[in-house]
């Protein structure tokens, strides 16, 4: 029986678990806005200004730095993970005690927001827990055993969702007041539970020696997660920790200071939007409440369908970095052709779908007007969104990540200084225009760095007419057939099936399939010619 590459598995599985887990997390923040509101909503997306930067400084960059070396010496790969964690723990502990103890400090001198304040205590309990899950995961990556890293995702979502639902029925029964605290021991309990599973499958695992770590032929859930085996242990020399320290740091260091910088930048945004927004003429509570309904409900709808390109930007990176590898610019020619050209389709797709149902899904599922508005306004921003990061992606492929890391700063300094003097003048559209803005030139600015390095050329005909083409012609099918038959305007509209199916859905469903069908049949033309 013919097995698949390692890669191709690893990555489908992460997509499968990645579209899981943004569907699960989904109706987690339906429900969330049903129960804590938009203001609570935006109270809680304020205090990931300090999550992000202490995730910048404790566990990203040495995930990525792990993964790194236990790839390259699969033999040290125990070791690297003693090293990695004693790192990232000698880190995040300091920072959750500072964070703790200067709660009130922070909330009112850094977030701009006193009300913050009793949230930050139990963010600051979920940080070890964070880096102990992300060096976990660093150490499966660098074996290409995702399924570990994967699973603990779904265990990190399905725990969240189930304690957040405990206490709201423990507080309901016995009428204790519901507030925003919930969403945060919610992601408390989550990153507790996925970071005690990744270190019981790692307590549960055998050391692998290099002939095992670079076996590509055995890539089944089953062998990765195998039992301890005393001879193996025995066999194999205990390699000591504290030597590999240096080659860690080394790694870790300029990818701290690279993630510290956006992750501040991030910050920033986070902070001045709302602060802005007082400004602009809003109440404090309407300008919280506006934020929450554009980063709690609208945010996560137009960055659903960025599963598929995430998953994309997986493939590319060691696809484009073989291909340059072994001097073959055809091959990495053809890739980025490849990348521009799904990336188009899918972001010109979603153009038409959050326009034509973006109304229709704000006050479906969030019983909320500017929701489905602000939906309606970001889906321009879905085709330079899915862009920049597949061409980011190639980008780093290709070993450039100065380059994609400056790109990323330009941008982000563009929508700061737009949320700085636009916001009080023209209020939360100005912020919309400033996320547009700064997309398409993060795009633009790969685009050409890409350019720079190979020869690409943009698909205007395949990757912009033809999508165009196939979306105005299912919209106006969707329309016609709406309005000109009575039996298919019920089906459209789903009046005959349960109501946990909303009928937009299904409208929505329906245009999938038109685009799609119009795309194929144009691709088979055009073969056939």
């Amino acid at each position: 029986m013919r097995r698949f590459h390692p890669l191709i598995t690893g990555t489908l599985l992460l997509t499968a678990v990645g579209f899981f887990c943004r569907i699960l997390g989904f109706f987690y923040r339906i429900f969330l806005s049903r129960t804590i509101g938009a203001e609570g909503l935006g109270l809680y997306q304020m205090i990931f200004p300090i999550h992000g930067i202490a995730f910048a400084l404790c566990a990203g960059p040495i995930q990525t730095s792990l993964s790194r070396l236990t790839a390259a010496s699969p033999e040290k790969g125990r070791a690297f993970l003693r090293a990695s964690l004693a790192l990232s723990l000698s880190i995040a502990l300091p920072l959750t005690s500072l964070i703790y103890t200067f709660a009130d400090f922070l909330a009112a001198r850094v977030l701009l927001a006193p009300e913050c304040a009793p949230l930050l205590p139990a963010l600051a309990l979920s940080i070890p827990f964070c880096a102990i899950h992300a060096c976990c995961c660093g150490y499966y990556y660098g074996f290409k055993k995702t399924a570990v890293p994967a699973f603990s995702q779904v265990v990190e979502q399905c725990i969240r969702i189930f304690s957040v639902l405990l206490i709201v029925h423990v507080c309901r029964t016995n009428r204790i007041p519901i507030t925003v605290l919930l969403a945060v021991w919610g992601l408390l309990i989550g990153e507790a539970a996925s970071a005690i599973f990744c270190l019981l499958v790692y307590g549960s695992s055998k050391p692998v020696s290099r002939r095992s770590g670079t076996d590509k032929s055995n890539p089944n859930l089953s062998r990765q997660m195998e039992p301890s085996s005393p001879s193996s242990e025995a066999a194999m020399p205990r390699i000591s920790a504290a030597p590999l320290l240096s080659p860690l740091l080394a790694l870790t260091l300029p990818l701290m200071a690279n993630r510290l910088t956006l992750s501040f930048l991030q910050s920033l945004e986070a902070i001045f939007v709302p602060n802005q927004l007082l400004l602009s003429g809003l109440s404090r509570v309407e300008s919280v409440s506006i934020y929450g309904v554009l980063t709690g409900m609208a945010l996560p709808f137009v960055l659903f369908p960025s599963a598929i390109t995430n998953s994309l930007a997986v493939v590319l990176l060691p696809a484009v970095s073989e291909a340059q590898a072994q001097n073959q610019p055809d091959k990495i020619e053809h890739t980025i052709s490849m990348a521009l050209r799904y990336s188009l389709y899918m972001g010109i797709l979603c153009v038409g779908l959050f326009t034509r149902f973006g109304p229709a899904l704000g006050e479906t599922f969030y019983h909320n007007a500017d929701a489905g508005r602000f939906i309606q306004i970001l889906s321009w921003l879905c085709p330079f969104l899915y862009l920049s990061t597949t061409m980011g992606s190639i980008l780093n492929g290709l070993g450039k990540t100065g380059t994609v890391f400056v790109h990323h700063t330009v941008s982000m300094l563009l929508t700061l200084s737009l949320v700085l003097f636009a916001i009080p003048r023209w209020g939360i559209f100005a912020y919309l225009a400033a996320l547009l803005v700064s997309e398409l030139m993060l795009a633009f600015l790969h685009i050409h760095a890409l350019s720079r390095e190979v020869p690409i050329r943009l698909p205007l005909g395949q990757g912009i007419v033809k999508p165009v083409f196939c979306l105005l012609t299912a919209l106006g099918i969707l329309q016609g057939l709406e309005r000109s038959n009575h039996l298919l305007h019920t089906l459209f509209t789903f009046e005959t099936l349960p109501h946990l199916f909303p009928s937009v859905l299904f409208q929505a469903g329906g245009l999938c399939l038109l685009y799609a069908g119009g795309l194929l049949l144009l691709h088979k033309k055009m073969a056939s010619n």
